[in-house]
């Protein structure tokens, strides 16, 4: 295994493309509502991030071993989708929930993130297991500091989600990032303390839970690539770029249009650097 550090210049690029990404979601939001289709998500933020960022969109044309090339430049997974829901023609509908996965290119570094959004009035189940999914992702991002393990971070997430009564998605995790999309080390979002390779300051990495509110069982559809819960169950994920610094973390993909940081965060905030430049 080969895991990258990166250098203050390495950081400093990171810097720049997770913010770009954290604003071409803030960008998305106001669209995502009844009507619209997950083509038309996908057109918009191909503009905006050609246009108006000045970046690359990582997805579109996306190649790895034993798959055709992703068709897309963001990834849309709607209700029981997991993950790399492909846009189509389909309309949204009142009660969706949706995922927006999205990743940029900027000057060769990349920013990956995600979020929820909810279409209309959706189930209080539905809120419920988003609301949820994003508090366990801050759950892992909390465990984030030099010394800590990659272990830390999964039993962080799965202790709280199944606690729950969720269900973690297994095939499936973060990863490090930087020069390349997909980096060393695989960053599992289920485990035990202590274990899998240790935290390095200049290290970068995402945490992207999936939790599902049945059965954690999964399978691919036809297209090689949307990912789907085999019960049907709703399925969330949120994900953010994260750095390991000296003294705890610092969340790359963060924008002035980002979510509210959950309160129970809060006392771990003075060993975060949130400023970007």
């Amino acid at each position: 295994m080969t895991i990258t550090i990166k250098d203050p210049e390495g950081i400093a690029g990171m810097r720049i493309a997770g913010r770009l990404t954290a604003e071409l979601l803030d960008y998305l939001a106001p669209f995502v509502k009844p009507g619209i289709t997950t083509n038309e998500l996908d057109r918009l933020a191909e503009a905006y991030t050609t246009q108006v960022l000045g970046a690359i969109s990582a997805p579109l044309n996306y190649a790895p071993g034993g798959h055709d090339p992703y068709p897309k430049s963001i990834c849309t997974s709607i209700n029981h989708q997991v993950c790399h829901g492909i846009p189509n023609d389909k309309p949204l509908k009142k009660g969706d929930i949706i995922n927006v996965d999205v990743t940029l290119i900027k000057d060769g570094w990349h920013g990956d993130s995600s979020r929820m959004y909810m279409v209309g009035e959706v189930s209080v189940a539905a809120r419920r297991l988003c609301k949820l999914t994003y508090e366990a992702m801050w759950k892992g991002i909390m465990k984030v500091r030099e010394g800590a393990y990659l272990g830390d971070i999964g039993h962080a997430i799965q202790s709280f989600s199944e606690g729950h009564g969720l269900s973690v998605v297994r095939e499936y995790c973060g990863h490090g990032i930087g020069r390349n999309f997909h980096e060393d080390p695989q960053v599992l979002h289920y485990g035990k303390p202590g274990t899998l390779d240790q935290l390095k300051a200049g290290m970068t990495i995402t945490i992207e839970p999936m939790l599902n509110v049945g059965r954690k069982d999964i399978k691919e559809l036809g297209d090689g690539w949307t990912i789907v819960t085999k019960d049907h169950s709703l399925s969330a994920q949120w994900e953010h770029t994260v750095l390991v610094t000296p003294t705890g973390y610092e969340v790359l993909t963060l924008s002035a249009h980002s979510p509210a940081i959950p309160d129970f965060v809060q006392p771990a905030m003075p060993a975060v650097t949130l400023s970007v430049p």
